[in-house]
């Protein structure tokens, strides 16, 4: 189970951002938080994240972290034993930016590049880095191809948020003059390299520059939905051939981080949009596990049980009230199966979950500190 697009340090803020567009969400809530975050309350915060993800099943994560700290949420996932791809990110320019956040584009390039230098491959190799300017509302010209040039460079990935809302829409066309896609492109930032989260406002023009290019959208269909951001094409993204992927976006608008919570919304979602013959369960499930792998560079190596593939395994019991008696499988594990089901996670073959209990992380000790640095946090955002 693959989850390309999360925010581990939002995980403290679950339940205090809700009922909000997403620019107001943005500035009023998650920016202020985001700021107010020191390394022992984003320290907690990625913990119970991952204690959460890793306990439903999620073997492998593309995080995108808040512009400070990002050391703290890689020694939390290599603790942890996760797979995890991530980067800090990055925020040089933009409207009713918290002074804790805005940065200057020579010292977040810098940043991220230490960051990239100090865990890429660490964790026998079970973390990598992906350069993430938070989304062209937020960040330069400068930022963008900078990055983009870094990961030619050295291989690593990119990552951002792109046609999401449509105030956003709007309020990008009024900044710059035309749609995001096409500024990216523009600035060198797509590819087989560069993982966009949402795309829930693509037109049929971008879907095609998208697919043609090799980028990667990924749908977060929990988090379109609570912020209103709409139902993404994904059935209409999938026959044009764009690169998918599956996630379960931020704590603060979604509310959870469980993999088959978005799963099941991915599938049904996309017959509302469509019609009942879209993205059928078989097809929904690649999204959560190859389909993921693939957009991140990692097919070759986990997404499949495959002879020669690293051993990332969710074992699932199919024996609850709630599933039986009967049925196709994949059934079964797109519509009827929760996070309850998950008895057993493997990563690169290590036990890390068993029996339901994580074998890294205290339950006990991970809730006691995300509640106790929940207050500390809110208390110094005061929002």
């Amino acid at each position: 189970m693959i989850q390309a697009h999360v925010h581990l340090c939002q995980v403290l803020f679950r339940g205090m951002a809700d009922d909000m567009p997403l620019l107001e969400w943005l500035q009023r809530r998650i920016w202020p938080f985001e700021a107010a975050h020191d390394t022992k309350s984003l320290r907690a915060s990625a913990e119970l994240g991952l204690l959460e993800m890793m306990l439903s099943g999620t073997t492998t994560i593309l995080d995108m972290g808040t512009v400070h700290h990002y050391d703290e949420v890689f020694d939390a996932c290599a603790r942890a034993g996760i797979r995890c791809v991530g980067g800090k990110t990055m925020m040089d320019a933009g409207g009713g930016v918290p002074k804790g956040l805005k940065e200057t584009t020579k010292d977040s390039l810098r940043e991220s590049d230490r960051l990239h230098e100090t865990w890429a491959g660490k964790a026998s190799g079970r973390l990598s880095y992906a350069y993430a300017p938070r989304f062209i509302l937020s960040c330069t010209e400068a930022v963008f191809r900078g990055t983009a040039e870094r990961a030619k460079a050295n291989g690593a990935k990119l990552h951002s948020h792109v046609a999401e809302h449509p105030d956003e829409r709007v309020a990008v066309r009024n900044a710059l003059g035309d749609d995001d896609i096409a500024i990216m492109r523009k600035w060198g930032f797509s590819g087989p390299n560069v993982i966009l989260a949402h795309g829930v406002q693509l037109r049929d023009d971008e879907a095609e520059l998208v697919a043609r290019d090799g980028t990667s959208i990924v749908h977060c269909p929990s988090a379109n939905l609570k912020l209103g951001s709409g139902i993404a094409r994904v059935s209409d993204l999938d026959d044009r051939g764009v690169s998918l992927a599956l996630g379960g976006d931020g704590a603060p608008c979604n509310n959870n981080l469980d993999p088959w919570v978005e799963l099941r919304h991915a599938a049904l979602l996309a017959k509302i949009r469509v019609s009942t013959t879209s993205l059928p369960a078989k097809r929904a499930f690649r999204l959560a596990t190859i389909d993921g792998a693939r957009a991140l560079g990692l097919a070759d190596k986990i997404g499949s049980l495959e002879v020669g593939k690293q051993a990332d395994v969710v074992v699932t019991r199919l024996d609850g009230p709630h599933i039986e008696p009967g049925g196709d499988v994949y059934s079964k594990l797109v519509y009827a199966c929760t996070a309850r089901d998950v008895e057993h996670v493997f990563v690169d073959g290590e036990h890390v979950v068993r029996h339901g209990e994580h074998q890294r992380l205290d339950r006990d000790t991970v809730l006691a500190a995300s509640r106790r640095e929940a207050k500390k946090l809110t208390a110094r955002a005061d929002v």
